[in-house]
């Protein structure tokens, strides 16, 4: 249509047929049936072949009919199973053809984008994110953040966090509505797996994660989940962890992750307090005195909230939590129970028994309170269990235990469990801390015995709080 339309200009320019034909390519007997039909108004080719008929008819296009009638009493009917009523009909065609002909004329539903302006203390936006950040010395790290943004206001909160776990979630949560000045109704995610275990097709969530779910209960806050990547459905096109990426991570330079988390506070009060909001033309400050009018006050702080996990004490009377060892005392071997997960510390609830624990961070630690320790020794029924359960808990002390409790069992192979007996009790006296370092002191002069290791204790007063609190081995 292009070449029509070029023709039509130059003999409307005046241009002879044979200057024509030469400067564009085109017969002369050609030019002349180009001047007999109207002029072009449209460059679509593909339309004016369909219109005028060129070409041999696809076979395709004879089962147009058939599609079209079928579709129009079963418009949700499969495709395969519209290719096998065809084949039994007498196509002998193509699959993929067919299939093409199929999409074109199967009637779509499509629901326009409904954009919407959040009300003053309605909607909270929050989504994960990751970014891959390279620091001036060259070294490079993958760094992961949580976003938050008030819709209203545009009041943003962002925190770096360790993984895109539930815990990396539900903390900066709470940490951002205490920083916004309490909680909207609705707040509005976008990634469903991190606090979703199971969904149907249309999104509606049938299984949420226990932990997420039972902190939004305590904070009693709405919860509407978008599928990822689909931010119309929020009513907004903006895309929360972008802006973040865009507006802080890339266009920015750090020395080391210390720099980095200095930068994101200073960039805080710029997007916040100093920057107009494209969306709204003003500050998010100027909007926050209005937008914390209508939030709510918090049911759960940062410092208050306990996430809950179901345990049970296993059979050593220890509760195995997330590849650390919490102890419990030896009645309580078997319950079931809770543990609560704080941010500096664990407690753990099982039947009438209760224990407190400093939170371990890592993997294989283990956290013995004193008086557990000495109630499974009175458990434990023999002189025999007890002196092995004595020296399990000695060997709990750590490489240099071990080794000097093989070097007394080999040196004084009729007599160790005297040495066990005294040292447990010097374990139970002075604390682990001070133990470690007189067995670690006693292996270094190669003197084995209970007696040298009381030696280095000598002079050393076990601190008041050993009994309250847990030892991390």
């Amino acid at each position: 249509m292009m070449k029509r339309l070029e023709v039509q200009i130059l003999r409307r320019a005046g241009h002879p047929q044979e200057e024509v034909a030469t400067l564009t390519g085109v017969p002369e007997r050609t030019i002349r049936r180009i001047e007999a039909e109207t002029a072009v108004t449209s460059i679509d080719t593909e339309a004016e072949r369909q219109k005028r008929g060129v070409g041999r008819p696809r076979e395709m296009d004879t089962w147009r009919p058939f599609i079209e009638r079928v579709l129009a009493t079963e418009p949700s009917l499969m495709t395969l199973e519209l290719l096998r009523r065809a084949r039994v009909d007498g196509y002998a065609g193509g699959k993929s053809g067919f299939y093409d002909l199929v999409a074109s004329l199967r009637p779509r539903s499509v629901s326009p984008l409904v954009r919407f302006e959040g009300l003053a203390g309605e909607f909270s936006q929050h989504d994960f994110g990751q970014v891959d950040v390279r620091f001036v010395d060259g070294t490079q790290r993958r760094v992961h953040f949580f976003a938050s943004r008030l819709k209203f206001s545009r009041w943003v909160q962002v925190t770096l966090v360790p993984d895109q776990r539930v815990e990396s979630v539900v903390r900066p949560l709470v940490e951002h509505f205490e920083a916004f000045g309490g909680m909207p109704l609705l707040a509005v995610f976008d990634r469903p797996k991190t606090i979703a275990i199971a969904w149907q097709k249309d999104g509606t969530v049938t299984e949420w994660n226990a932990t997420f779910s039972d902190v939004i209960i305590q904070l009693g806050v709405g919860v509407e989940l978008c599928w990822p990547y689909q931010a119309r459905q929020k009513g907004s096109v903006e895309n929360l962890v972008g802006w973040v990426k865009g507006s802080f991570f890339k266009p920015r330079r750090f020395l080391d992750e210390d720099d980095l988390a200095r930068q994101l506070a200073d960039w805080h009060a710029e997007v916040n307090c100093r920057t107009p909001s494209r969306a709204t033309g003003v500050t998010p400050l100027a909007r926050m005195a209005e937008e914390r009018r209508r939030l709510r006050p918090l049911r759960v702080t940062p410092a208050t909230l306990a996430l809950r996990f179901p345990v049970q004490a296993g059979p050593t009377g220890v509760v195995l939590f997330d590849g650390n060892e919490y102890s419990m005392p030896p009645d309580a071997i078997g319950l079931a129970g809770t543990l609560f997960l704080h941010r500096d510390r664990v407690r753990i609830i099982a039947g009438r028994f209760e224990s407190v624990h400093p939170r371990l961070f890592g993997s294989k630690q283990k956290s013995l309170l004193p008086e557990h320790r000495s109630a499974m020794v009175a458990q434990v029924s023999g002189k025999r269990g007890k002196r092995y359960l004595k020296r399990q808990h000695l060997l709990e002390l750590g490489e240099a235990a071990l080794a000097y409790l093989t070097e007394i069992v080999h040196r004084r192979p009729r007599s160790w469990y005297d040495d066990v007996d005294r040292m447990h009790d010097l374990l139970g006296q002075h604390g682990e801390a001070s133990m470690k370092t007189a067995i670690a002191a006693a292996l270094a002069d190669q003197t084995f015995g209970w007696e040298y290791v009381a030696t280095h204790l000598r002079g050393q007063v076990a601190p008041a709080s050993v009994a309250q609190q847990g030892v991390l081995l």
